[in-house]
């Protein structure tokens, strides 16, 4: 996600916003670090049909962006998906516990794409670094970005806005490229599996997670109940189309087995093949800085999480005003050490995993969530019920894959999310006053 459209959405209350300008942030928010970091990892299970898996995973966050777009026209609001679970099921244990696993959420995001950062700087020189030292690039730039946050440079948003259509401009061009220079007759179709092809969509179902920031402004635009549905399902459409040219590029330059080598960095090597040095370090350039807005916006977005949280009384009253409530540097100090204890604890590929499938239970949550208020936003029982069903079977499937390949990092997110309930439960009926 971009910061700086998180951050525009806020000094365009009074100013409004239209369906250009709405559609532009949902762009922007779904090109992201997870396409750079990712597209190896899903490889090594749909093979050749990451294209397919691209368009199975925009079908099954349509579903989802249905049920958005009707909660954000209900309830118009510059606040996060909090707001929707204090009107779905009230203040209490379970809107504070789903808005804590949400929080918790971000900060997995945030710790994929500062691992992101550090493969691709690696790359840089060569990869040279030892574990180790990749993760604790990883770290520093958790760090800094940490530190940028509590500084509130506005400079630095406008740079990102400039590096993102960068970023895209620079994909699309070497996408079409790509396919134009590929030798088709070479190229063959790989063996799959429905199970492997599940678990590529569930890996890459984190690359439009970013959908939620049209949501954002809903409260500036004119006509909600119209134009926020049309801009997120606009801002799909072309993120949907972009990233299958860009899978599709890479299968017809590298097989799977050609990418496993470059797991976290495979367009890098795409870029390479197609301009040599100057692509591989354009594209080297682009994935430094999305990775880099990345997780600047995601730090920014945690935080509003936190603040929403805390002003709307959507978690207990000892955690709002105990943690998120009482400075911005306590609230960044502990989000930095979560991301970055996460950066140091599991390689890039399993964060990654990690990432997609807390977001999947935070969506089917929501959703269901929705179906409770569904008399007040007008919303069809069908696309409710299909997100919930799509979001928990890929969430299933991915689990499996992750519980067989690193059990630990199961654990952790199985552990982060019955904590968030316990501790809002035991804040609630012990600490508030």
């Amino acid at each position: 996600m971009n910061s700086a459209l998180l951050k525009a959405t806020s000094s365009k209350k009074t100013q409004g916003i239209g369906l250009f300008s709405a559609t532009a942030l949902g762009v922007g928010g779904m090109i992201g670090a997870g396409l750079f970091s990712l597209l190896g990892t899903a490889s090594a299970h749909a093979g050749s049909h990451i294209p397919l898996a691209f368009l199975l995973g925009a079908i099954a966050a349509s579903f989802s962006i249905y049920s958005y777009a009707k909660l954000g026209a209900t309830y118009p609001s510059s606040g996060c998906g909090a707001t929707f679970t204090v009107m779905s099921f009230g203040p209490g244990v379970i809107s504070g516990g789903i808005n804590t696993f949400q929080y918790i959420d971000y900060l997995i995001a945030a710790a994929l794409y500062a691992a992101g950062f550090a493969e691709y700087a690696n790359t840089l020189i060569g990869e040279s670094l030892a574990p180790l030292e990749a993760k604790m690039v990883g770290a520093g730039i958790v760090i800094l970005y940490a530190g940028i946050n509590l500084l509130g440079i506005g400079i630095v948003g406008k740079a990102e806005t400039l590096a993102i259509d960068f970023v895209t401009i620079a994909l699309l061009l070497f996408s079409v490229e790509g396919i134009r220079v590929a030798d088709i007759g070479v190229f063959r179709v790989t063996e799959w599996s429905i199970n492997g092809i599940a678990i590529a969509t569930g890996i890459l179902y984190i690359n439009y997670q970013g959908f939620g920031v049209v949501k954002n402004p809903s409260n500036a635009m004119q006509e909600p109940q119209k134009e926020l549905p049309l801009a997120m399902f606009s801002a799909l459409i072309l993120v949907t189309i972009a990233y299958m040219l860009f899978s599709t590029a890479s299968i017809l330059l590298l097989t799977p087995a050609q990418m496993a080598p470059y797991n976290g960095h495979v367009l890098a090597q795409v870029a390479q093949i197609v301009a040599r040095k100057a692509g591989f370090v354009i594209i080297w350039t682009s994935a430094l800085l999305v990775c880099a807005a990345a997780l600047n916006a995601t730090i920014f977005a945690a935080s509003n999480i936190a603040a929403d949280m805390a002003n709307k009384r959507s978690v207990s009253k000892a955690l709002s005003e105990s943690v998120l409530k009482k400075t911005k540097l306590r609230a960044l100090f502990i989000s930095a050490i979560f991301v970055i204890a996460l950066v140091l604890a599991f390689p890039l590929d399993v964060v990654g995993k990690m990432a997609s499938l807390a977001f999947l239970v935070v969506y089917a949550a929501i959703t269901y969530g929705h179906i409770r208020v569904r008399k007040q936003t007008g919303a069809k029982l069908w696309p409710l019920w299909a997100a919930i069903t799509i979001n928990l079977s890929l969430f299933a499937t991915l689990f499996v894959n992750v519980m067989e390949t690193t059990p630990s990092s199961g654990v952790a997110l199985v552990v982060g999310l019955i904590g968030s309930f316990a501790i809002e439960a035991i804040s609630r009926r012990y600490l508030n006053k």
